[in-house]
Formats: C-alpha cells, sequence, structure tokens
C-alpha cells in the first residue's frame, strides 16, 4: 500500500468545495476533507505533504501534443524569437557551428513578424550553416525551409508537391522532408526527445498527453518508446510520468488496431494551416489567390468514420479551414446515414482545431456527439484585428474564429491542447486565453476552460473516470503556488454574483485575468506517483 496525505491547503473538488486535504492511495483518491479530520489517514502515509496554502486540482490533460517534436525542438534552435529575419540567420550560423547533431533544426520562424515579411531562402540558409544538412520548420509545423545539404540526402523531396526552388517545402514535400528527417535522426535522439517532452508536460502540471501520431508526422516506432517508457514509471523502474493515449491519423484502420491505439485519428489531415496557406478555404486568401489545399473529400471521410465506429474505435481529422470543416462535417452527416447516428454518438468520435465551423456545421458536430479537440492559445498568438489570421484571411474571416462559445451552445463538448512544439504546455495560458478570447462573443468561463483542459481531455479519450478530485478516481493531481486569491473567476457578466462568495460552495480557482501571474505548478502525481516536485518547494 503507498499512501500519501496531503493538507494545510486548498483542494479543487465538487465533493467538498471547502475541503482542505485528501488522502490518495495505491494510485486512487481515497478520502477528501478537511485537516481535522485528516488525522485519521496519518499514521499509515508513506508520505505526508505540507500544503502551506497551495492549491491542488486534478492533473491537466493536453489533448493534442507531439512528443518527439516537442523534444528535439526544446534542444533545437528557437527561431520565434529572431526578431528579423537577418537576425534569425545569424542565430541560425551560431547555433550550427555549436550543435552536434547530425541535423541543424530549428523551429518556430514567422516570417509575418519580421519587418521583411519575407521567409529566408536555401541558399542564405547553407551560407548559414556552413553546407551542412538542415530542417527549419515554420511556427505551425505545416511548412519548413531546408538546406541544400539536406535534399542531397532526401532527394525526393524536390520531387513532391509543395517543393519551391527556394527550399520551402509544404504539402506532400514537407511530409517527404519529414520522413526524411526521420532516417537522419537516430533512435536513441527520439528516445531522449520523447522522455524530455514528458518531463516538460509534468513540469507544468500535466499528468495526461494524447500523442497524435501520423505517417507524415512521426514513425510508429515512437509508440514502442512512448510504451516502454510508460512501463518502466509504472513498475517503478523510474519516475512517474504522464499517461500517454496515442492516435494513428492514417485512413488505414488496421494500422491503428495493430498499433494498440484509441483511434485511428488526430493528425489525419483534411487541409493544411492558415499560417503556410494550406488550410481549405472556400474563398482565395486575402493575402494570396490561392483557396489552400483540401487533403480529403467528404466520401473519404465518410467511410472512415464508418469503418472505425464498426470497430470501435475513434476516428478524426485535423480540419481549420471552412471548406475543410464543411467537407468534413458532410462526411459525419452521410456516415450517420450508413450506421445511425446513436452508434456515431457512442463511438464519441473527435477533430482537431475546428477553427472555421459554421453554425450549422457545429450542429450537426453536437448532435453526433463529435468531440471539438482545440487549441486556445492560437487564438491568444494570431487571432485578433492585426494578427496573422486577420492578415491571412480578412477580419470578416479571422473574427468568428476558434468559436469556443458557440460549440460549447451547440453541445459540441471541448478538450483543450497545446499543439506542442506549435505552442509550448501552458495548460493554465490556455485557459486564459479561452476565457479571454479575442472576440469577446466566443468567451468562455473560467470554469468551464479549466474543465475542457482537465475533463474534457479525458472524455476525448473515451475514458471518464478521471480529470476529478473525487473518492474513487485516479490519483492525477498538481499541486500549484497562487499568487493571488482563489475565486469563481470570470470574465461572463452573465454568471451569478454570488457565487464568487466562498459560501456559494462552488469550487474556486486562481484569478487569471491578464495582467496576474499564472500559477506555479509545485508538484505533479500521476496514478499515485510523483511526477514532477520542484526541489525544495513542499515538505
Amino acid at each position: 500500500m503507498t499512501r500519501i496525505l496531503f493538507r494545510g491547503g486548498r483542494v479543487h473538488t465538487s465533493s467538498d468545495p471547502h475541503a482542505t486535504a485528501l488522502c490518495i492511495e495505491d494510485g486512487v483518491v481515497v478520502w477528501v476533507g478537511d485537516d481535522g479530520a485528516s488525522a485519521q489517514f496519518a499514521d499509515n502515509a508513506e508520505r505526508i505533504v505540507e500544503l502551506d496554502g497551495r492549491l491542488v486540482t486534478p492533473a491537466f490533460v493536453d489533448a493534442h501534443v507531439h512528443l518527439a517534436q516537442t523534444g528535439l525542438a526544446h534542444r533545437s534552435l528557437d527561431l520565434s524569437v529572431a526578431p528579423t529575419r537577418q537576425a534569425a540567420l545569424d542565430a541560425l550560423a551560431d547555433y550550427a557551428r555549436a550543435t552536434a547533431l547530425p541535423v541543424v533544426l530549428g523551429y518556430g520562424w514567422d516570417e509575418t513578424q519580421w519587418p521583411e515579411q519575407r521567409a529566408f531562402t536555401r541558399d542564405e540558409v547553407d551560407r548559414a550553416v556552413d553546407g551542412r544538412p538542415a530542417y527549419l520548420a515554420r511556427i505551425e509545423q505545416h511548412s519548413a525551409i531546408v538546406s541544400s545539404a539536406f535534399l542531397d540526402r532526401c532527394p525526393d523531396v524536390a520531387g513532391a508537391q509543395g517543393y519551391d526552388a527556394t527550399g520551402r517545402v509544404a504539402r506532400d514535400a514537407h511530409h517527404a522532408a519529414r520522413s526524411g528527417l526521420f532516417r537522419l535522426l537516430p533512435r536513441s535522439l527520439r528516445e531522449d526527445a520523447i522522455l524530455e517532452a514528458l518531463t516538460l508536460a509534468a513540469r507544468q502540471g500535466i499528468g495526461m498527453v494524447h500523442e497524435l501520431g501520423a505517417p507524415h508526422i512521426s514513425p510508429p516506432e515512437d509508440f514502442d518508446i512512448i510504451g516502454s517508457l510508460s512501463q518502466a514509471a509504472a513498475s517503478g523502474e523510474r519516475p512517474g510520468l504522464p499517461d500517454v493515449e496515442w492516435y494513428w491519423g492514417s485512413l488505414q484502420v488496421d494500422d491503428a488496431r495493430r498499433l494498440g491505439c484509441a483511434g485511428a485519428a488526430g493528425d489525419l489531415c483534411a487541409d493544411g494551416a492558415i499560417g503556410s496557406r494550406t488550410a481549405a478555404m472556400r474563398a482565395p486568401y486575402a493575402d494570396d489567390a490561392g483557396s489552400g489545399h483540401l487533403y480529403l473529400e467528404a466520401e473519404q471521410v465518410a467511410a472512415h468514420v464508418v469503418q472505425c465506429t464498426r470497430h470501435q474505435l475513434q476516428a478524426g481529422f485535423h480540419c481549420i479551414g471552412d471548406r475543410a470543416v464543411g467537407e468534413v462535417v458532410a462526411g459525419f452527416r452521410q456516415a450517420a446515414e450508413a450506421v445511425g447516428a446513436p452508434a456515431i454518438r457512442r463511438a464519441r468520435h473527435r477533430l482537431e482545431h475546428v477553427e472555421m465551423a459554421s453554425a450549422e456545421d457545429l450542429h450537426v458536430l453536437g448532435d453526433l456527439g463529435v468531440i471539438a479537440s482545440v487549441q486556445p492559445r492560437f487564438d491568444a498568438l494570431w487571432g485578433g484585428p492585426d494578427s496573422l489570421y486577420a492578415r491571412r484571411l480578412g477580419a470578416d474571416r479571422a473574427t468568428p474564429m476558434n468559436a469556443y462559445a458557440s460549440m460549447s451552445r451547440a453541445g459540441v463538448a471541448l478538450a483543450f491542447g497545446s499543439d506542442t512544439p506549435v505552442t509550448t504546455f501552458g495548460p493554465w495560458a490556455a485557459v486564459r486565453a479561452a476565457a479571454w478570447h479575442r472576440t469577446e462573443s466566443e468567451r468562455i468561463t473560467v470554469r468551464a476552460a479549466f474543465d475542457a483542459h482537465t475533463r474534457g481531455g479525458w472524455r476525448a479519450s473515451r475514458r471518464d473516470e478521471g480529470g476529478v478530485i473525487a473518492v474513487g478516481a485516479p490519483a492525477s493531481l498538481a499541486v500549484w503556488d497562487v499568487a493571488g486569491e482563489l475565486e469563481v473567476q470570470t470574465p461572463d457578466t452573465r454568471s451569478v454574483a454570488g457565487s464568487s462568495d466562498p459560501r456559494a460552495g462552488v469550487p474556486q480557482l486562481p484569478d487569471l485575468q491578464p495582467d496576474e501571474d499564472l500559477p506555479r505548478c509545485a508538484m505533479t502525481v500521476v496514478h499515485g506517483q510523483v511526477a514532477f516536485e520542484e526541489e525544495g518547494a513542499l515538505t
């Protein structure tokens, strides 16, 4: 028996909104209450954690991650901070001289943030890296610049659709470039990267992640690495790690079943991304004559959903542009006609991003029980009248994007994630971004956003037992240092005024207004095992 008693804090639980203590045993919450009653659990406790007023919440779930890419990005060159194109090239030259990696890796560049408003070219990169293989991913991870030496090692890239002589790769060429990158990086490096990503997640109070693999994103061997790491953590051979639910984005359902995936879902792409102008639009981009690229038709979507439903697997698709979302929704309609709406609802399928959904689309998704796995920090980064979305699409199309309030009203369940390394792990920042959406009418309450980033992630993986602190629930929780007071924090003026009073009996959350410091994680526990603990913070 492994028992840990937490006392002297504030516990976020609907079972007792005034709770100050809890006890976990053998990976499960066995008691929640006040400090006075906690004495009955102290004698046999392996450890007593004195919270000193800290907040305990369910651990967060990040419902959309790419672990190996995240770990690689963390040890690679961060180009997102470069203020100009030349500054990016200078940083690249310095990094190329210092790194021992077989490929010079950089992530996060965004030419729209540079005064020049243009990306660097292959020739410029060749000079900066002194002729070495280099792969430099744009911030949204749907395009990149590769060097001449990289093309020499991966000659199939230049012949694929989406290749440009400037070294820019998108669509099939980007898929080929990523496949080439897999070959050039040793397995040991991917192992280290995946472990590093899981460790980073735990440091942010994240107790579960959904790994969204696909043939164009990661090799299936990554699942073997994840499984080995998870097994070692479960057996006590190494410290605890976040849970991992994995998905394989392929129309080949048997591949997902063979790999032991929760679904043939995730980054099964119906289109690309707005930043690279590959998201499929009904009308051309405001800053380009093209309308993006549609990768799947409604009939393909329907056939896949039907097959997954019959195999009791989750289906799911990456869809961003209004044309792509509409095509996917049309496919779900056809699937419901084939197998019946109740069967679709029971399967609890999911969509990733869903950034440009019409009211009619949302009504269909709500009726069919499709979960929206969304990334609120996309709006924080690229929403608003002067940001990327408005430049690419115009304000009329950009303003209603990422419609979280509309999704909720339509009955579409939300699960929050980061799409790391597109954005970093940062669950409180995501909750804040949803509550202070740049379009005021699409804001949701802090409480609803918090639920989407905790319980919503469990539900998105068809596991309903977690994401809460309650007797019998998994002991996956996080301990937080909170700078300000707790309250029922919401920008929604329709909330009941008395709900912020402790006597109202509503579990309270930190004040997340944009000028407040975000909570800092002091400990993360996953199924009763400590996955992260800030040194010296807790006794």
